[in-house]
């Protein structure tokens, strides 16, 4: 219990330092080690996508003062959830609850794609003109809401340990900055690499705007998942310098990139036809 006391009076601080020095290393990286060219400029991009972050972040700690951390404590407490139920050692109930909490995130990113009305909030991520660290943390305030709700329900049910929650959610955030980063490795290390984490070459398939490259390749922190269930791609078409980044017919930066735009976004036109169950592919699309 005294870790537990320990871990839910600084979580915030927990988080904050590993998002801090984990973006200060992807935007070094990108400095030195630039995987594409950008077609933007960095200045007005991050100054949106960050601000896309800072306002997501208040609505969230106005809303959900406990976040995950707080929800673990309670089901522990109260004995909800299967890990509170069925006594296993610590770190095995640990590795179990993130591997669970992250398939989840899986599943729940495929839904994004898969129900039109979830992917009008969810294309806000998809319709950065550019791919970087930025591009990890960008999503509408409502998509953050209800992957939160998602978070608390998917904790009820499991029961995870407060330790393991903070674990997941630093490797989440690490991750996905990691995988969005707009920097270059060696293609023999990236080869080996994306069988335990998803790594930019693998998630940057994922934001091309081919339906079909952007309906593959949902992990963001363990690849297994898209291995396991068929949505793996290995590389686009295009090449990586020379796809697209983005959504067809959504090119304007009024409307993708400055933030009063962003917010509006989702509420702007017809669903497309990225939307898994809306897709019309040609036989040239096929994997």
């Amino acid at each position: 219990m005294a870790l537990n006391d320990w871990l839910l009076n600084h979580e915030v601080q927990i988080r904050l330092g590993f998002f801090f020095g984990i973006f200060a290393v992807m935007a070094v990286w990108e400095l030195i080690a630039p995987r594409r060219a950008l077609t933007l400029s960095k200045t007005v991009r991050w100054g949106n996508n960050l601000g896309l972050v800072f306002l997501y972040s208040v609505i969230l700690r106005l809303l959900f003062p406990a976040a995950a951390v707080g929800v673990a404590a309670f089901a522990q407490v109260n004995g909800w959830g299967l890990f509170n139920y069925y006594q296993i050692s610590l770190p095995l109930t640990v590795i179990l609850s993130v591997i669970a909490m992250d398939a989840m995130i899986y599943i729940q990113h495929v839904m994004m794609h898969a129900i039109p009305l979830l992917w009008r909030l969810h294309r806000v991520h998809h319709a950065d003109l550019d791919y970087d660290v930025t591009t990890g943390a960008r999503f509408h305030p409502l998509e953050i809401i209800l992957s939160m709700l998602i978070k608390f329900a998917t904790i009820f049910l499991l029961g995870p340990p407060v330790v393991a929650v903070v674990i997941f959610e630093v490797l989440l955030n690490a991750t996905a900055m990691f995988n969005h980063g707009n920097v270059k490795l060696p293609a023999s290390v990236d080869r080996v690499l994306r069988w335990f984490v998803v790594t930019p070459d693998m998630h940057r398939v994922h934001h091309s705007v081919e339906d079909d490259e952007a309906n593959s390749n949902f992990g963001f922190n363990l690849p297994w998942w898209d291995r396991l269930f068929g949505t793996y791609r290995n590389q686009p078409r295009a090449g990586h310098e020379g796809m697209t980044i983005g959504i067809h017919n959504y090119r304007d930066q009024k409307q993708v990139t400055w933030l009063p735009g962003i917010l509006l976004f989702p509420f702007r036109g017809k669903v497309s036809g990225y939307a898994i169950n809306r897709r019309q592919w040609d036989s040239d699309h096929e994997p």
